[in-house]
């Protein structure tokens, strides 16, 4: 659904007085350092976040599904939804495909929505994680690692038609997540299925256009316990340097093990010109896939810290780096749930943008723990929430979006439109 604009603007208006006291209150103190808010602002607008066509139905667990009404019953529906979410928020301009979940029958038809909603295709994701009904060969033993040269074969076709997917929508990145992987010790032969599949990944990366970029995705455990084939950032960073030139390493933050220095993986991947892409998400243990920042919002603050000083370093080229939203919206409202996230994400990007770095270079030459310690706090203590309220103002959105959504009974609406008993199309 689309939300007319007028009801944006008288959603702003009511909260336009105290916003500019706030807003102008925290421009004056930063108008004299070397991150005014125009510049912050103006840099927020090159800061977009794919939304996954996964995430926008009730998610669930091995255990069970609690679904919610009003759900996106096909593609279209759910292009309609991440439209309702960069409207509002002004920052969710793309949308990150799984095929076979979401194939798009009518390429024409759908490109047409994505121009209607002012979306753009982001990186397009491959599945053989399940089995599909009428597929010839089973991937309960894997698929690019597999022992049986016709299911490697199968998997990488299906990459393939991926892609070509892609192309016709005019996404320019394909992310391989595998799940291959073992439950016994002495199920695998480790070092073979690595190797099978670096040259899986070989036939994948060359059926790819010139302008193209393949990103390798790792997990250290789940859906298997005892092993996965690309457990760790090494292996996909290893892998990623024998593929070629554009293929690059994805940081899913769900996907470490618990107290896993996430910022210091960044910075080396960037300090090398590997990291391609970063899935947004927050976890109390492992893969929980809950709303970004409500857990550990300082690692998130840490990690944005190292792309700043990466990205501005760069000695390796490291490309401008695909954000996505991976999670599982179990308890809340999907739609709800990743307006707090892209929050939580402006939010924290501001933060790293505010740390005098400059200062900070200094009392590590100098080993000043101490001022070190008190730079970051200065920044990430700073309420920010005004600059990204008057950049969503300023581009047409809701000063508020989590309350506007509640104000229109967004989910009400959906209910009516869809049913109450919608289901997500392809999960």
């Amino acid at each position: 659904m689309k939300i007319d604009k007028n009801h944006i603007s008288d959603h702003n208006n009511g909260h336009l007085d105290k916003h500019r006291q706030e807003f102008e209150f925290l421009e004056k103190r930063l108008r004299d350092t070397d991150h005014p808010a125009s510049k912050i602002l103006d840099n927020l607008s090159k800061l977009q976040i794919a939304i996954p066509s996964w995430a926008l139905g009730s998610g669930g667990t091995r255990f069970g599904r609690f679904p919610i009404g009003g759900q996106p019953r096909n593609l279209e529906e759910k292009m309609a939804d991440i439209g309702l979410l960069h409207q509002l928020s002004q920052m969710a301009s793309r949308i990150s495909l799984h095929i076979p979940w979401d194939i798009p029958e009518d390429v024409e038809k759908i490109k047409a929505t994505a121009d209607e909603y002012g979306l753009a295709f982001d990186a397009m994701n491959s599945n053989t994680f399940q089995d599909q009904p009428g597929q010839a060969h089973s991937y309960k033993h894997g698929s690019l690692s597999h022992t049986d040269p016709a299911v490697r074969r199968q998997a990488i076709n299906h990459n393939k038609e991926v892609i070509d997917y892609g192309v016709q929508l005019g996404s320019k990145s394909m992310t391989v997540w595998l799940a291959d992987g073992s439950n016994h010790p002495g199920q695998s032969n480790l070092s073979k299925a690595l190797k099978r599949t670096g040259e899986s990944l070989a036939e994948i990366y060359a059926h790819m256009p010139a302008d193209w970029s393949l990103f390798i995705e790792y997990k250290p455990f789940e859906p298997y316990f005892y092993s996965t084939v690309i457990p760790d950032w090494g292996t996909s960073y290893l892998l990623a340097s024998d593929t070629g030139d554009r293929a690059y390493s994805l940081v899913d933050l769900g996907h470490h093990l618990p107290n896993t220095n996430i910022e210091q993986i960044v910075a080396t991947l960037i300090s090398r010109g590997k990291l391609g892409g970063f899935h947004f998400n927050d976890s109390k243990f492992a893969d929980d896939d809950i709303t970004v920042g409500s857990i550990k919002p300082y690692q998130l603050f840490l990690i944005f810290m190292e792309i700043t000083q990466g990205m501005a370093a760069n000695p390796h080229g490291n490309p401008d780096i695909a954000y996505m939203i991976d999670a599982s919206h179990n308890l809340k409202d999907p739609l709800a749930d990743l307006l707090e996230s892209l929050e939580s994400i402006g939010l924290t990007y501001i933060k790293a943008a505010l740390v005098d770095y400059e200062s900070l270079e200094q009392a590590r030459e100098e080993n000043d723990i101490s001022r070190c310690s008190a730079i970051l706090q200065d920044a990430y203590q700073t309420d920010v929430r005004p600059i990204l309220r008057e950049f969503r103002r300023r581009q047409g959105g809701a000063i508020d979006p989590v309350a506007f959504y509640r104000e229109q009974n967004v989910r009400e609406e959906l209910v009516k439109e869809r049913g109450s008993d919608s289901s997500a199309s392809g999960l």
